[in-house]
């Protein structure tokens, strides 16, 4: 009789570290999954943020090259203006130049 109540004793000992083990996991694994999701969150947010920034700068690119917005800096800073029509030289292709493509 006394094998049978330490057998007992031994597998309510087993169940109940099992049952420890078990919750210790669950516990564990609800806690990464918190870490995660709020990782999840703020990678989230930062995307949104860097998309809404890179449609402002596509934005401000198309805005500032624009041919109303570049010719007065090409005019100021460069010197450079829209040619004359006696200015223009039209140059012929040579026929070595064209067997080249």
């Amino acid at each position: 009789m006394k094998r049978r109540k330490a057998r007992g004793r031994s597998q309510v000992a087993l169940v109940l570290v099992a049952f420890v083990l078990v919750a210790a996991g669950v516990i564990w694994r609800r806690s990464y999954g918190i870490a995660q999701s709020r990782e999840i969150r703020l990678l989230d947010r930062d995307r949104a943020q860097l998309v809404a920034l890179r449609a402002k700068l596509e934005g401000d690119i198309r805005t500032l090259a624009a041919r109303g917005t570049l010719a007065p800096v090409a005019e100021q800073r460069l010197r450079m203006h829209v040619p004359h029509d006696s200015q223009v030289v039209i140059i012929q292709r040579t026929a070595r130049g064209s067997a080249r493509r």
